[in-house]
């Protein structure tokens, strides 16, 4: 009994101690079959916003996006992906006359309430106008379920030219 009532003294004095420091309790484990669901959705999200850029129109791509978000490309931060799609990502697509992907591969861990996503990809530019771009490129985008859907909070991506061109 006395066992009991120090273990739940202990465990009170944690709880006060989180509260007054600010600390959250760490989430409780995800089953493994939640955690291949979100592992899935998030692919699902990533693969979307890929194939809207392979199909050359980002229409309906916000959703995908908190409205929070931030961009950042090659070493600028673009801002929101509001802003990133009416300022850069639209009208650069427009001078597109291809984009694909090859080499794709996606790596996610989940970070308490979060998705961290690395994908490694190289991609073709064919443009209407000038000469075709081929680059090696990465990506790691946060990901946060919102009301039951994951979006994306961040997404940082680079890019160079393949070695050997």
């Amino acid at each position: 009994m006395r066992f009991l009532l120090t273990m739940s003294a202990l465990a009170m004095t944690a709880q006060s101690v989180a509260a007054q420091t600010g600390e959250q309790p760490a989430p409780a484990p995800q089953s493994r079959t939640a955690q291949l669901s979100d592992e899935a959705a998030v692919r699902a999200v990533l693969s979307q916003y890929k194939s809207a850029i392979e199909r050359l129109d980002a229409t309906d791509t916000e959703r995908l996006f908190t409205a929070d978000s931030t961009i950042f490309e090659t070493g600028g931060v673009e801002g929101s992906y509001a802003d990133y799609l009416a300022k850069h990502l639209g009208p650069e697509l427009g001078h597109f006359k291809s984009f694909k992907f090859s080499d794709y591969k996606v790596d996610i861990r989940f970070e308490g309430p979060v998705a961290l996503a690395t994908e490694t990809y190289t991609y073709r530019i064919e443009p209407k106008e000038g000469e075709v771009a081929q680059r090696r490129g990465v990506a790691t985008s946060v990901l946060k379920k919102i009301d039951g859907q994951w979006k994306i909070l961040s997404m940082h991506n680079s890019a160079r030219k393949p070695k050997g061109s």
